[in-house]
Formats: C-alpha cells, sequence, structure tokens
C-alpha cells in the first residue's frame, strides 16, 4: 500500500481511526471528559492510533498538517461536548 500523500486523505484517515476509538471505548471517553484525564485515560488506545495513521500517511505530511492532532480534539473532544464536566 502506498502511504498517503494528499493531506485531506490524511485527515480524513486520522478522524475515521479516532472515531473507531471513541466508538469502542465510549465510557473511557466520557469519563475522561467528566474527569478532565481524557488523553491519560486514552494512552494506549491513542498510541496505537497515532501508530496506525503514521503506517499509513507520508511523515512530511502528517507533520506538516497536524492531522492527527487535530482529529484527537475535533473526534474525541467536541463530539463528548454534551457531557457535562467542569472544563467547560
Amino acid at each position: 500500500m502506498n502511504p498517503i500523500e494528499d493531506p485531506e486523505r490524511a485527515a480524513r484517515l486520522a478522524r475515521a481511526i479516532l472515531s473507531d476509538v471513541m466508538m469502542y471505548n465510549p465510557e473511557k471517553v466520557r469519563l475522561g471528559i467528566v474527569h478532565d484525564d481524557l488523553f491519560e485515560r486514552l494512552d494506549a488506545e491513542i498510541r496505537e492510533a497515532r501508530d496506525y495513521f503514521a503506517e499509513r500517511v507520508l511523515p512530511d505530511v502528517a507533520r506538516k498538517t497536524g492531522a492527527f492532532e487535530r482529529a484527537l480534539v475535533d473526534v474525541l473532544v467536541y463530539r463528548s461536548r454534551h457531557v457535562r464536566s467542569p472544563i467547560w
């Protein structure tokens, strides 16, 4: 498989991967928002997701776009905005 060179494809892949993380770990995501420790609580899952993303996207594209980091916020945090939390 050829590594992804297109920034938009890289962004879509990052969102898809992190959507899977959210889908398979809804309670961990919820508790992470409630207790303001989302990234620590999902550390293993995020590392695995990041590795999967890195295997499929050219390093320069990943670095320049920040697609994975943006998707972390867009998917895990923003989609959890309905969860009551002292952080917002």
